[in-house]
């Protein structure tokens, strides 16, 4: 039987909550679309991250 290695964790939820959360807060600021860029920038730089800590493992 093989073996399988563990699910490495998900980072795409960082992702889609950095947007949104950007999104919001440039709303908000009167500035959407740089919020958006920068939630989103914050979000992929939280799931590489992620996946950078955990690539070993």
């Amino acid at each position: 039987m093989a073996t399988s290695s563990p699910t490495p964790p998900a980072g795409g939820s960082l992702i889609a909550l950095g947007a949104v959360g950007g999104t919001t807060i440039g709303f908000i600021l009167q500035q959407v679309t740089s919020g958006f860029l920068i939630g989103t920038g914050a979000g992929i730089a939280a799931a590489l991250t992620i996946w950078w800590r955990h690539r070993t493992r």
